[in-house]
């Protein structure tokens, strides 16, 4: 009995997790990893300061990018992976050219972020993190005692961003289609960018 009520609590919450009421909450490993798109296009946005904890608890600060839905072309992600004896290898992973990846509650924890061109539609600057409402907050982050209710936030409705480059240390979605995906692991470095 005891089994069967941990397999129904487990499966309640991957099945909530996948179904974005529940954010998985994580360590992270702290080992930046480069995150592009050709375009994204994002309905409900949310910007906001957090801090990512590691497993050797190190603090590692972050600019939290958050979106209800995002429709994505052109996606690649790429992290540089060190192999004893053999030297850097490079862990990449592509897709969305011929139909576009989309994305749920999608929230990516970067120490930076560039862009060609953002054009950002009915945009809030310097609303307090608490009280954003057009984009997601990560619940995690919410019950983080990093997160600050008060802290300077931003947010919009919507935003088309082109040819994005992320320097990342998390990214975490309540559910990512992604048409097309291919994975590599190549010898040497092939990051995104």
């Amino acid at each position: 009995m005891i089994l069967v009520a941990s397999i129904a609590a487990c499966a309640a919450t991957v099945i909530a997790m996948a179904q974005g009421v529940l954010a998985a909450s994580f360590f992270v490993s702290g080992q930046e990893f480069r995150v592009s798109n050709d375009t994204l296009i994002a309905r409900g946005v949310s910007i906001y300061g957090m801090v990512d904890v590691t497993r050797k608890r190190k603090l590692v600060p972050v600019m939290v990018t958050g979106t209800r839905h995002a429709t994505i072309r052109g996606l690649c992600q790429s992290v540089l992976v060190d192999i004893p004896v053999l030297g850097p290898y490079t862990m990449r992973f592509t897709g969305g050219r011929e139909r576009p990846v989309e994305a749920s509650n999608l929230f990516i924890d970067a120490t930076n972020e560039t862009t060609d061109n953002a054009e950002f539609r009915s945009l809030d600057i310097g609303v307090a993190q608490g009280d954003i409402t057009e984009g997601p907050i990560n619940p995690g982050d919410r019950n983080s005692k990093f997160f600050d209710p008060d802290g300077v936030g931003q947010q919009a409705e919507s935003a088309p961003l082109t040819n994005v480059h992320w320097t990342a240390v998390a990214v975490s979605a309540g559910t990512f289609n992604v048409p097309g995906l291919r994975a590599q692991l190549k010898p040497g470095r092939h990051e995104c960018f």
